[in-house]
């Protein structure tokens, strides 16, 4: 198992469309992946649900523990990690 922490820079958070790039990545791998909202202290939940990510509440500036086991388990966290540090392909723009 890989996991990680990362803070959440997108001015919307893990929501909409956000979130739903998060849950697309997250289908494309072979791996099981978790995600839960530290700053929320809340619990893990299937990385793959678009309600359940969005049940999580991540907003800007929360930091998110994702965990990665499988066959593709270092890929499939360096691929969402990629994606939370770009700000979900919005670049700077999200940062306002």
């Amino acid at each position: 198992m890989v996991e990680t922490k990362l803070i959440v820079k997108h001015k919307s958070g893990l929501h909409a469309r956000p979130a739903a790039l998060f849950v697309k990545t997250a289908a494309k791998t072979a791996s099981s992946i978790k995600v839960r909202n530290l700053t929320t202290d809340g619990d893990f939940v299937d990385a793959r649900s678009i309600l359940m990510v969005l049940t999580l509440g991540v907003m800007k500036g929360h930091e998110i523990h994702i965990q990665a086991e499988g066959a593709d388990e270092a890929e499939a966290l360096a691929a969402l990690g990629a994606l939370v540090e770009g700000n979900f392909g919005e670049g700077d723009l999200a940062e306002s």
